[in-house]
């Protein structure tokens, strides 16, 4: 057993319990004892009721100094000689008692809290150990009220809850215990419910009335619960009290804290500004309280606000602000004071620890189950706004959002996070935090400070963000209703009316396109009345101009009397002389932007492309002093003039097939000029790689390799790195570098551009028609290239292949690509020509007559002035194919015009520039059209000699054979008819398996009822329709000639049996089923006509609408009859069948 525990010192709750003088005697005789020291500590520090030495009685006759004197130690020697002996007296539960009550003393909360858990704890294992209880609570409840007492101040108000809990808990078995019912009291204090908080404090008081701590703390309740009047006559009873004696430090903390609530309560009855001022009322009192107590930080606070708010001393204020902050984190007006004043001086990093040790303090939160309506929000708004600055914009949306925890009306806090999320890059969270923030869903009233434009200006950087380009320039638009010279807001606006016009081009919504780039210059007007030098808003002017070289057919439309105004807007014209030595583009051109020409397209092309140029060159200037901007501008710049190039220079070549290349050159020199400014720029790397491409391969292949090694995940780069070996014929490495732009982006389309160029180059077009047709799915609007190889390949495989599909299903792809082309490019006149093509494909021969129109005459005016080979023969072919679209129209008269002028054109191969097989084909199509269109305009004889001719200029090719005996058999001679018999014969014997001839054969015989030559056709047509390459009409032409040869041999019996034939060889063909329906009275063969022709339509399928409605039509069905008027309501067979079931 333990010497102390032998004693008994460790069964008391306090000192009290004991003799003193027992203790006195333990500390004298065992000096080196864990709890001796603890007790001597104690007993010294000035805490204890009784002092360490005893009082002597001094003898007479003894002089005084020959008594022993207490000495007192200082405050850090007890506490580190406490410390000692808590550490060797590790089971001693007095002394973990005593210490935790010396550091609530020092006010050292933290290390009261954990010393008091270790008591517990040591209590409580005691108890499992011995299995007994402590005989007293008094033990139990000494260390819980410590513990209680610590945690109302540590961490204030987080354990409030638990220090609130403990002192419920002793109050249920003592009532009357003091300590716990000034805990509860300044807990209720604290979470601002005085009246129950005067309530704890008054029957504290009523069990010490003379405690002058007790009795202010009530009266000050009584204050804040509005009786200032009452709390202020209380505490200036107290200030009489002698704990009030200024000579001890407790006395000092609590006289200080009493004159300051004194001068609170001053300030508060009378809030005139007369009063407030008044030098000899509240400010005297908390004068008087920093006198007394130079530490009393609550005291600063409010004279702060006495200089800020009525003395206008701004310098003392944040003196007092600063003092009362070093003093106590726990001054929330002085610290958000403090942070707001930094924040206008712009010391960021100043703002952020002050916020930081508010928040650090634990009092900007209300406890956990508190009844206090809110905290403090504006540490974690401060915070946040610091993040911000420093783009830490994950952690400035965690301290947002702990803002509108506490404050969920906090308009200016949702500003800040959606601003947040927006630089994060989550547009969507901010885009509904905007939202909220300007129009609540719920009843919530936002407390809005100031004006809110800026949040509709972040709402539409928002939807400028995500694409939704329209709501962006609404949102700038609203904005700038209220701020009309807003400049940021302004060139945001011009910079989203850009983005949305590259956008629509990229989509293909080219009339957009042209609209927004309208709209961008008049807000660029607007712009320059106030701020005609910002490098962004000539940069804009100038894509704006750009863009219609991208929409040429709306180069009518380009406002450039407007481009003109504001390029001599607040400017020396000769300053555009700038880089004029290089491309020709200088002040003159700004004079000639605004002039009549003779050639509107070309005229309007070159104006606009001169004056973005101009605009390029004006943003040069307007950054004279920022390097960066320099070489941007100049990076702007080149690729405007290499756009020129392109649109002015490429397509016009000289009559000498010399390329003029001033703009070119133009263009690489300003990318060289970038590149000295800013030489690790990877995209002016590359785009010098592309300009010298054709001027100088080395250069380009340098430049593409060190924009490769600064950035090498540019699939751009790689691509046109490709290109570059690609003009070099070298395949091999070509092909290397598009499979490793592919790899790095596989939606760049470019890339597969490339590969099926390498393909196609290699030999194979099937290879190289897949990339093409990759390349224009993934591909925008914008690539020309991409819609010209693939609608080239297309065509090009529809009329090599025999097994291309020729459904309108895919050629609406291509046919569509061309569309766009068009809007892009209107005078790409064999582009324009091959959309003709594919109209007439698709049955769209009134379009295609329109186009065909168009080109006629641009190519004769091409030919009347320059008399070229290649305008000739791009005039004879455009009459061909207008002759034969004429025709499809059945306007027989024009197509016949057409085709002889045709004709006419191409009447020798030396005076075009076709090869021999196109000058062959030509005149072959214009003659059968010829023949055709005076054929159904009855004049065999015309068309006689047409398809002779045709004939023997064909080779007595098949087709013209069976269109030659078509025209002899309808004039009806004998001797025609024997005629187009001997022609059929000799093309069958020398094309055996060409299905037209033998089947017009079979036709021509069963009219003569030949029955030899049925025969003999028989034979061949049942071998001709087990072939596979036959495609569903040639099929359904070979089936209905064997029909008619069976009726005319056998009758309906070997018809029907023919037709058996034909289901069994083709079971899921719907014209055999249709055909067996019609000899027999059973329902089964309609209904499986019906079943195989759903199979058949598109996309399973070519079977049209018209053959799915006479299926439907032949089941006899109400229902079915119904679809069928549904699919083809001009079909009669659907109305028939209706008829006879309602009659049925």
């Amino acid at each position: 057993m333990s010497l102390p525990l032998a004693l008994r010192l460790d069964g008391a709750a306090d000192l009290q319990d004991f003799d003193i003088g027992v203790v006195r005697e333990f500390i004298e005789f065992f000096p080196e004892n864990g709890l001796s020291k603890v007790l001597k500590g104690y007993l010294s520090s000035g805490i204890s009721q009784f002092p360490l030495k005893a009082p002597q009685v001094v003898q007479e006759g003894q002089e005084n100094g020959g008594a022993e004197k207490d000495v007192p130690l200082r405050p850090e020697d007890c506490l580190f000689l406490m410390a000692d002996g808590v550490g060797e007296a590790k089971d001693s539960v007095l002394a973990h008692r005593l210490m935790g009550e010396y550091y609530l003393f020092l006010e050292e909360y933290e290390s009261a809290v954990e010393i008091a858990r270790k008591g517990l704890k040591f209590v409580a294992s005691q108890t499992q150990k011995t299995g007994l209880k402590f005989q007293s609570r008094r033990i139990l409840d000494a260390f819980n009220s410590t513990l209680a007492t610590s945690l109302i101040h540590y961490q204030t108000p987080k354990n409030h809850p638990e220090a609130k809990e403990i002192f419920q808990e002793i109050l249920k078995r003592r009532p009357t215990f003091t300590p716990a019912l000034i805990g509860i009291g300044l807990i209720l204090e604290e979470e601002e419910e005085y009246v129950e908080a005067i309530d704890f404090l008054e029957r504290a008081l009523v069990h010490d009335v003379s405690n002058a701590r007790i009795g202010a703390e009530a009266a000050w309740c009584q204050a804040l619960s509005g009786d200032y009047a009452t709390g202020l006559q209380r505490l200036e009873e107290y200030l009489e009290y002698p704990q009030m004696d200024s000579a001890d430090l407790r006395g000092r903390e609590l006289k200080a804290q009493t004159l300051y609530r004194i001068g609170i309560c001053l300030w508060e009855l009378d809030p005139s500004r007369s009063a407030r001022k008044d030098r000899h009322r509240a400010y005297s009192k908390f004068l008087a309280a920093i006198k007394v107590n130079v530490i009393f930080a609550p005291a600063y606070t409010s004279l702060g606000i006495f200089y800020a708010d009525y003395a206008k001393d701004k310098k003392r204020a944040r003196q007092c602000f600063q003092k009362a902050f070093e003093l106590s984190t726990s001054e929330i007006e002085a610290a958000e004071r403090l942070a707001r004043y930094f924040a206008d001086q712009g010391e960021w990093d100043i703002v952020e620890v002050i916020a930081q040790r508010v928040v650090d303090s634990g009092k900007v939160r209300p406890a956990p189950g508190s009844k206090k309506k809110k905290g403090v929000s504006w540490p974690f708004s401060a915070l946040g706004v610091v993040q911000m600055n420093k783009q830490e914009y994950p952690k400035s949306i965690v301290s947002f959002l702990s803002a509108l925890r506490i404050s969920p009306d906090d308009y200016h806090s949702y500003v800040g996070l959606g601003e947040s999320y927006h630089n994060s890059g989550r547009y969507n969270s901010a885009a509904r935090t905007f939202r909220y923030a300007e129009n609540p869903t719920d009843t919530m009233q936002m407390k809005k400070t100031g004006e809110s434009w800026f949040t509709k200006y972040m709402l539409a950087n928002v939807n400028r963000e995500l694409g939704e380009y329209d709501e962006a320039v609404q949102g700038y638009q609203e904005v700038l209703e209220g701020r009309p010279k807003e400049f940021g807001v302004s060139i945001a606006l011009l910079q989203t009316l850009i983005e949305r016009a590259w956008r629509n081009v990229e989509t293909g919504f080219f009339g957009n396109a042209a609209d927004a780039a309208i709209q961008a210059i008049d807000v660029a007007i607007s712009v320059s009345e106030y701020k005609p030098n910002a490098f962004n808003l000539w940069k804009a002017i100038g894509d704006a101009a750009a863009m219609f070289s991208w929409i040429q057919s709306r180069l009518e439309d380009v406002p450039l009397a407007k481009i003109k105004r504001l390029l001599e807007t607040a400017i020396n014209l000769q300053e555009y002389d700038l880089f004029a030595d290089a491309d020709g583009i200088g002040p003159n051109q700004v004079g000639r932007l605004f002039s009549n020409a003779q050639s509107v397209q070309e005229s309007s092309l070159s104006r606009s492309l001169h004056a973005a140029i101009l605009a390029q060159k004006r943003s040069i200037i307007s950054c004279a002093h920022d390097i960066h901007a320099q070489a941007v501008a100049w990076y702007n710049l080149g690729w405007t003039e290499y756009r020129a190039h392109v649109c002015l220079e490429q397509s016009q070549e000289s009559g000498q097939g010399k390329t003029n290349t001033n703009f070119l050159r133009a263009s690489m020199k300003c990318f060289k000029r970038a590149i000295e400014l800013e030489a690790g720029n990877s995209e002016f790397w590359n785009s010098l790689g592309v300009v010298t491409t054709n001027m100088n391969p080395k250069v380009a292949q340098h430049s593409f390799v060190r924009s490769i090694h600064l950035n090498e995940k540019s699939a751009r780069t790689w691509t046109n790195l490709g290109t570059l070996y690609l003009l070099q014929n070298d395949l091999e490495l070509a092909h290397t570098a598009f499979s490793r732009a592919q790899s790095t982006d596989p939606d760049y389309g470019q890339a597969w551009l490339g590969e099926g160029l390498v393909a196609l180059l290699w030999g194979d077009p099937m290879e190289a028609l897949s990339h093409f047709t990759h390349a224009f799915e993934i591909s925008d609007s914008v690539s020309l290239i991409t819609k010209r190889l693939y609608a080239v390949s297309t065509f090009d495989h529809l009329i090599s292949s025999s097994s291309a599909s020729s459904s309108i299903i895919d050629l609406i792809q291509p046919l569509f690509s061309l569309q766009q082309l068009y809007f892009q490019k209107p005078m790409d006149i064999p582009y324009h020509h091959l959309a003709a093509l594919y109209l007439e494909r698709v049955g769209n021969h009134n379009a295609a007559i329109e186009g065909l129109v168009s080109l006629c005459s641009l190519a004769e005016t091409e030919y009347e002035e320059s008399e070229s080979q290649e305008a000739l023969s791009r005039f004879a072919q455009a009459k061909t194919d207008l002759a034969r679209n004429r025709l499809a129209v059945h306007d027989y008269a024009s197509a016949v015009e057409d085709a002889e002028t045709a004709l006419d054109l191409a009447s020798n191969p030396e005076s075009c520039s076709m090869s021999l097989e196109m000058f062959k084909k030509t005149r072959l199509s214009a003659r059968l059209t010829a023949g055709l269109s005076h054929y159904y305009l009855n004049n065999m004889d015309a068309a006689l000699g047409a398809f002779r001719i045709a004939l023997e200029e064909s080779n007595s090719a098949p087709d013209v054979v069976c269109l030659l005996a078509e025209v002899l058999w309808a004039k009806g001679g004998e001797d025609e008819k024997n005629v187009a018999r001997e022609q059929l014969f000799e093309s069958v014997e020398k094309h055996p398996e060409h299905v037209g001839s033998v089947v017009l054969l079979g036709a021509m015989a069963a009219l003569d009822e030949d029955p030899d030559t049925m025969d003999a056709v028989k034979d061949d047509l049942q071998a001709l329709r087990t072939k596979s390459t036959l495609d569903a009409i040639q099929l359904a032409r070979v089936e209905k000639v064997l029909d008619s040869i069976a009726m005319m041999t056998g009758g309906v019996e070997e018809a029907e049996k023919e037709v058996k034939r034909t289901i069994v060889l083709s079971p899921s063909k719907a014209h055999g089923w249709a055909q067996l329906a019609d000899f027999s009275e059973d329902v089964f063969p309609a209904q499986m006509a019906l079943k195989t022709a759903e199979k058949a339509v598109p996309p399973l399928g070519p079977l049209s609408a018209v053959n799915l409605a006479v299926a439907f039509a032949g089941t006899g069905s109400f229902g079915d009859a119904q679809r069928a008027i549904t699919l083809a309501p001009w079909v009669k067979a659907g109305w028939n069948a209706l008829a006879e079931s309602l009659e049925g």
